[in-house]
């Protein structure tokens, strides 16, 4: 292009900025921006507020190069795919020929009028789109398309109807004689839906029975059929597997005698890593130390060598990389591998020989990373050991440990973490308090209780050894000039940013503009939430900013732990990134024969694809939690439960239930008789009249209403009417006519 007018900085505008990047399909840098349109450099933090505007209006997005783009505004009638509903029932939608290097904008279907428009997951609908806040739109269904999905998952009933499973879902589909696949009632089934002749029911087919639909024993299976997780091996694949023996001990490093061990939970089946920590006597640190001690640490992270048995090309390895990870339920694992493999000789079992991938760190007393090295070596696992085992020992506790184990081998563990949280703590990553919840069942599947998983010392300890490791795996490939797949959590993104600022800007507080961005920003407004009482609202904030991880082989960082960079290195046996960053070093460092080098393009389509299997592993997991759920608290309904506010919308107040790790939902028919309107900007829902607010973080006492285990709903009601708050949005405001008051206030 050609150069520039001497006075375009002068008269520039954000249109022509707008118009620049359009025409840079592929992305431009605000410096390449300044450069090309002549902004000067008093003009800069022009341009950065300009470029912000453009970002928070969704006219232009980032790359995964940080490069600006011109975003794809969505024309007025656009086909949709339907992909799920959120907590109310309403339909979510994407664009059917989205293109864009990024997340699509977020749709909301508005609810039919009729049952012959309504949606189901995977249908193809025309709509008509209208934009709302926040880079999302509101979309009004003109009809639906053929080639949609012809198959739901529901409860086949005693008078031949089918109740879908899929929370949303209103509507039955109705089943002839015929085509009942000799179902019995309460049965979970597949069917395939047909094209609708007449008024009424749809019809449907029963294509395959799932057995039992009643009961917690369901729960996990539902999840798996309403993700599509593969679920069954192949004969090839499990043959493979069964063909697998003892790992030979020649050629390896030989660490029997160390007294690695393993550290997970009580119910943990597969065991990815053993650790060892000893003294280590560094010449550098210990010269110039006033006592000369030992300052640093040899640490020992064993991880299960998984790249052994499951060769690349193999169909082990096509099943693995289908799977992508193991998912996990409160009643079951569906294993990435077999779990001859998973929970045999990949598990590093107490007293058996075992091979492994050993990483070798040696860190200094401030827990700063040395040196490092990988070596294949066989261990033998000395204890099979707990959380709360080696947090009893940490806390002074007498423990009669497992083969006479030492305690003093707990106490190493420690000495190394306590430096390795020294060098966290100077790093300042993002310090946000989550939990996790935590499902009790008994011997038949029903649940006993419901909880959150507590935070043990030794939870963390275990944490702080696999992040050193997969750093020092990354920083490893690295130099050998290998591509890899990083684990990447970016910066949050602009557009979010924006956001965030203006919700904390509400609450007296101020995350500085024109800065760089950090961990260590958000904990701080974090540590002043805790002071004025408003952490729960402003932690989940800060979630909710958080651009999501993922997999992919450009080095983007690690915002959220403040690393430069890193990658998944500890967990194998239920995680394919591991496996390929295993196979990495193993052609890397010349390892073996069984390395394998991957190439930036097939990493890039292969990180995409990990990443997915996670999030659906993710969201399963989840909605199984949230059936466990529904099904504990059905038998407390009535019952009074103390709960927080963790979201709002149109259509009520999505409550976290204290103690329980569960969410239910307060729909507006619940609330005290008012028109409610949504406040984005301080997170907040307010009754145009009544002065009522309900805000993220806040407290409530609420009423067990309803609970729909098989959906995982669960309809709350306000035990007592919060007391009444004028909002600054409707103080000393008049308020309007009668007629006025009662006009719809739908956009």
């Amino acid at each position: 292009m050609g150069k520039p007018a001497s006075n375009l900085s002068t008269d520039l505008s954000k249109q022509d900025i707008l118009t620049y990047i359009r025409d840079h399909a592929d992305g431009v840098g605000k410096r390449e921006l300044s450069r090309d349109l002549a902004i000067g450099a008093k003009r800069e933090n022009w341009l950065k507020n300009q470029l912000t505007d453009l970002l928070s209006e969704g006219t232009i997005a980032l790359n995964r190069n940080g490069a600006y783009i011109a975003a794809q505004t969505l024309p007025r009638v656009a086909v949709l795919r339907v992909t799920g509903t959120d907590a109310g029932g309403d339909a979510l939608a994407v664009p059917i020929n989205w293109q864009e290097d990024r997340e699509p904008p977020l749709i909301f279907i508005n609810p039919a009028r009729t049952s012959r428009t309504s949606p189901g997951i995977g249908d193809r609908v025309l709509a008509r789109l209208a934009r709302a806040e926040n880079d999302t739109y509101r979309a009004d269904i003109i009809r639906r398309l053929e080639g949609g999905p012809k198959t739901i998952l529901g409860i086949f009933g005693e008078d031949r109807r089918i109740h879908p499973v899929a929370r949303g879902k209103r509507f039955d589909y109705e089943v002839a004689p015929k085509d009942t696949l000799s179902a019995e009632p309460g049965e979970l089934v597949i069917a395939e839906v047909l094209p609708k002749k007449r008024l009424g029911l749809t019809q449907s087919k029963v294509v395959e029975r799932l057995g039992k639909g009643e009961g917690p024993q369901a729960f996990s299976h539902i999840a798996v059929h309403m993700h599509e997780i593969p679920h069954q091996f192949s004969a090839d694949v499990l043959a493979e597997a069964e063909a697998c023996g003892r790992a030979p001990a020649s050629g390896r490093v030989d660490l029997r005698d160390i007294p690695l061990v393993t550290i997970d939970g009580a119910d943990a089946r597969d065991f990815d890593d053993a650790v060892f920590a000893e003294p280590w006597d560094d010449a550098e640190e210990k010269a110039g130390t006033e006592d000369g001690g030992l300052r640093g640490w040899h640490l020992i992270v064993a991880i299960a060598d998984v790249a052994w048995y499951v060769r690349p090309g193999s169909e082990l390895d096509r099943e693995a990389r289908e799977r992508g990870n193991s998912v996990y339920f409160p009643d079951r694992v569906i294993p990435m591998l077999p779990e001859t493999l998973s929970n045999g000789w990949c598990s590093l079992k107490p007293d058996e020989d075992r091979p492994c991938l050993a990483a070798h760190l040696w860190i200094n007393g401030a827990g700063e990373l040395q040196t490092f090295k990988f070596e294949r070596a066989i261990l033998r696992s000395h204890a099979r050991l707990t959380y709360e085992q080696v947090q009893q020992v940490r806390d002074g506790e007498k423990v009669a440990l497992p083969n006479g184990l030492s305690p003093h081998v707990i106490d190493a563990l420690f000495g190394a973490y306590d430096s390795l949280l020294s060098a966290r703590k100077s790093r300042h990553p993002l310090e946000l308090e989550t939990s996790e919840p935590l499902v009790t069942l008994d011997e038949t599947g029903s649940v006993t209780e419901m909880g959150e998983r507590s935070s043990l010392e030794s939870h963390q300890l275990i944490e702080e050894f696999m992040i050193a490791a997969n750093v020092a795996a990354a920083v490893s490939l690295e130099r050998a000039r290998r591509s890899f797949l990083y684990r990447a959590h970016e910066v949050p993104p602009p557009d979010k940013l924006v956001s965030f600022r203006d919700f904390v800007d509400s609450l007296g507080m101020n995350l500085p503009k024109g800065q760089v961005i950090r961990a260590q920003s958000f904990n701080k407004l974090l540590a002043q939430s805790k002071k004025d009482g408003t952490s729960r609202m402003v932690s989940d904030a800060v979630l909710r900013c958080q651009a999501q991880a993922r997999y992919t082989p450009e080095d983007l960082g690690h915002f959220g732990l403040a690393l430069r960079r890193y990658s998944h290195f500890t967990s194998p046996i239920r995680r394919y990134p591991d496996l390929m960053v295993h196979r990495a070093l193993i052609e890397a460092l010349s390892l073996g024969e069984d390395g394998q080098a991957a190439s930036f393009e097939d990493l890039l389509e292969i990180g995409d694809h990990l990443s997915r299997t996670e999030r659906r592993a993710g969201a399963a997991e989840r909605d199984t939690v949230s059936r466990f759920a529904s099904a504990y608290l059905s038998s407390r309904i009535g019952d009074q439960i103390s709960g927080v506010i963790n979201g709002v919308a149109k259509f009520g107040l999505f409550i976290t239930l204290e103690g329980l790790g569960a969410e239910g939902l307060v729909p507006v028919r619940e609330l005290p008789d008012d028109r409610y309107q949504v406040d984005e900007k301080r997170r907040r829902l307010i009754g145009r009249r009544n002065g009522l607010v309900f805000q993220i973080g806040k407290p409530l006492e609420v009423i067990v209403r309803e609970s729909n285990p098989l959906s995982g709903s669960l309809t709350l009601a306000l035990a007592s009417v919060p007391e009444q708050t004028t909002t600054a949005g409707t103080k000393g405001k008049k308020r309007g006519s009668k007629k006025r008051r009662h006009r719809s206030t739908r956009k």
